[in-house]
């Protein structure tokens, strides 16, 4: 796997599974849930055959969190983390799927500005003609 920040096998794995939900806001669930999708790169054993997570996992739970809020499919964080543990060779390949996404979530966020444009457009006429209202007038 690369050496990235979001590369959860390069520090010392210490964390057991209860510590990595404190720290990264996640359910135990959840965090079995990624393991079971094959969305935890990196995830280690110690020598009773308990996991074993690292710092870097939190972080990488971050990510993928806010992949899926921003409405990346699960099928495609899958495809992200498998490119992730090819590690060099999958670099260009990890910047392709990010910047499509990214592409994905610019037009989603160009309808969210067009939406709260025509709200704050529907709440100016409403202020006109509660205002109106207010003084006698008709709306």
């Amino acid at each position: 796997m690369a050496t990235t920040a979001t590369s959860p096998v390069h520090d010392t794995p210490t964390l057991r599974i209860g510590e990595l939900a404190r720290l990264s806001g996640r359910s135990v669930h959840t965090i079995r849930w990624y393991e079971a999708q094959r969305l935890m790169p990196g995830a280690a054993r110690d020598a009773g055959g308990r996991r074993v997570f690292s710092q870097a996992h939190v972080e990488w739970l971050g990510l993928i969190s806010r992949l899926r809020a921003s409405g990346m499919s699960v099928r495609d964080m899958q495809a992200y983390a498998r490119l992730v543990r090819q590690g060099k060779a999958a670099l260009a390949d990890c910047r392709e799927l990010l910047l499509q996404h990214r592409i994905k979530v610019q037009q989603r966020a160009d309808e969210l500005r067009d939406a709260v444009a025509l709200v704050d457009h529907k709440i100016a006429m409403y202020d006109k003609w509660l205002a109106r209202a207010a003084t006698g007038g008709k709306p």
